[in-house]
């Protein structure tokens, strides 16, 4: 590794290292950091010879972008079959020089080696979508943009995790530590894929990238989640019995009622999403649920939420003789990692962003992969690679050119991370 290798790529670590400030989770003061130098040294880095080629190579590769985009967006992947996407990618890698494996929970990971004596950095892309396997998954192109249930959640970011590929191998690109480009399965559902992943490797991640949502800015943080499927039961009957009994139905529609009339603080979230009963026309159900999904980065207030939910649902069932019933799927607390909001990480990331001429938005309301990875106590942001809209909709869509932004972005964050441990540099500049 050359010494303007290292100082250039070291220099946006460097700065942050012995930098402090209160970490906010709700509002962001004007100036947390001066994050000039961090700017300066994303700029040298882009200028670096080998990044200059992988930035040219990006462009050059356009055509293969598009095509890996529509390909792989028309293999079906819902959440728990997405062997065949997964195995569309692994023969892509075949060749690239990268160590390409398979783990228990269908994770495709490839690693990329670095020189030596750096961070390790996982780049993530879910393979998933959140569409049934006998969606229509035609994929067009119009103009700039590329249309296809799937192409931004979250195919555009398994695409850009290719394309990093090839451009740094083209450009014989060098970093420090090892890059590790992970290909998950089941981010839409339960995690069981950054899960297992997490079980077997975390020691070994000093950084995480989740590429998922977003591209004008990042998170530094995750927001909690409690999801829960609430049941109203009673005796049921048909519809020309007497009432009551009344269909469980009743006291459910009552219930979503009231709930989606709480109070919500600045950034807590509520959804019912799914809905179930009797499945004939001429029964009154006997069990009517539905699930709900409660967000905030706040987890008082999402205790609160909690407990309001459960007691309308009991309240509703018991107003009508019948019994509530809750299942807990899932209960994720907010995930905060102290002092990481002004870490080198995230200093180094809006010095990228910002060199790319971005004025980022960086929040704390992380639902993805990057909660999870937080959680775990691992330094970690999420972002995406371009920009989309109407995600998890059949009209999703996304734009093409800014991709290939995003691409070299990517890149430039990639070897910034992966540089050696700032601490140890510190002590050997002070020396």
């Amino acid at each position: 590794m050359t010494r303007k290798f290292a100082t250039t790529a070291l220099a946006l670590l460097l700065f942050v290292s012995c930098r402090t400030a209160t970490q906010s989770t709700t509002s962001e003061p004007a100036l947390l950091y001066d994050v000039q130098p961090a700017i300066d040294a994303a700029r040298a880095l882009s200028e670096r010879p080998d990044i200059e080629r992988a930035f040219q190579f990006v462009e050059s590769d356009r055509e293969t972008i598009v095509a890996d985009w529509t390909t792989i967006n028309e293999i079906p992947a819902p959440s728990g079959h997405e062997a065949a996407r997964a195995l569309h990618i692994e023969a892509l890698l075949r060749g690239s020089g990268l160590l390409v494996e398979r783990d228990g929970a269908g994770n495709l990971i490839a690693t990329r080696k670095g020189a030596g004596g750096g961070s390790t950095v996982v780049f993530d892309a879910h393979l998933d979508t959140v569409f049934a396997l006998d969606t229509d998954v035609t994929t067009r192109i119009e103009g700039n943009r590329i249309h296809g249930p799937g192409v931004g959640d979250n195919t555009r970011n398994v695409v850009a995790l290719l394309a990093m590929i090839r451009a740094m191998n083209a450009a014989a690109v060098e970093t420090a530590g090892d890059i590790v480009f992970l290909f998950s399965v089941e981010e839409e559902t339960t995690f069981r894929g950054i899960d297992h992943f997490l079980a077997e490797r975390g020691d070994s991640i000093d950084r995480f990238v989740a590429l998922d949502g977003g591209f004008g800015g990042f998170t530094y943080g995750g927001i909690g989640i409690h999801w829960d499927r609430y049941h109203i039961e009673g005796r049921g009957g048909h519809t020309l019995s007497g009432s009551p009994p009344w269909s469980a139905t009743l006291p459910l529609a009552r219930a979503i009622t009231r709930i989606y009339e709480l109070p919500l603080g600045d950034s807590a979230r509520l959804n019912v999403g799914m809905l179930g009963a009797a499945n004939v026309f001429n029964a009154k159900a006997r069990d009517a649920w539905m699930s709900v999904d409660l967000r905030s980065v706040d987890g008082d207030e999402l205790l609160r939420l909690d407990r309001e939910v459960e007691a309308i649902v009991a309240g509703e069932a018991s107003r009508l003789g019948m019994r509530m019933r809750r299942e807990s799927i899932a209960k994720r607390t907010p995930a905060v990692l102290d002092g990481h909001r002004t870490s080198p990480m995230i200093v180094t990331a809006e010095g990228v962003w910002r060199a790319f001429g971005f004025n980022p938005s960086i929040s704390n309301t992380a639902s993805n992969h990057a909660a999870v990875v937080l959680r775990a106590g691992i330094p970690a942001i999420s972002s995406g690679s371009g920009p989309c809209r109407n995600a998890h909709a059949l009209d999703e869509s996304c734009e093409i050119e800014p991709l290939l932004t995003g691409i070299r972005r990517n890149i430039v964050l990639a070897v910034a991370l992966a540089s050696d441990d700032p601490a140890r540099v510190a002590t050997d500049v002070a020396r």
